[in-house]
């Protein structure tokens, strides 16, 4: 897509979302517990994508490959092997700041 208002009926009718490894499209995409295939994008510098999509390859919740793997990634990969993406928990946050902050 060059430019859409909101992805949310396309990932709600997906049964497979292949996307950058950008934090907001992996996290949008988990939330809705769709399988997600991330491409990283080798020529970004100081790639906070690669980061994020390994550390989310390495808890078992997405397939991480590069444009040259895609094809290999997506005829190999096995949907049931990964693992559910666990739901936010902002109260935790909430606590953390209210005990740094002197509230508690």
């Amino acid at each position: 897509f060059r430019f859409k208002e909101s992805l949310a009926e396309d990932l709600r009718k997906a049964d497979l979302v292949i996307s950058h490894a950008g934090a907001g499209s992996c996290l949008e995409t988990l939330e809705k517990g769709k399988p997600l295939v991330v491409v990283i994008n080798e020529k970004l510098m100081n790639n906070h994508q690669l980061e994020l999509a390994k550390q989310l390859n390495r808890d078992g919740h997405v397939f991480c490959c590069n444009c040259s793997t895609l094809v290999e990634t997506l005829q190999l990969m096995d949907l049931s092997t990964l693992k559910p993406f666990p739901p936010g928990q902002p109260e935790k946050f909430a606590l953390f700041l209210d005990k740094v902050v002197g509230f508690q």
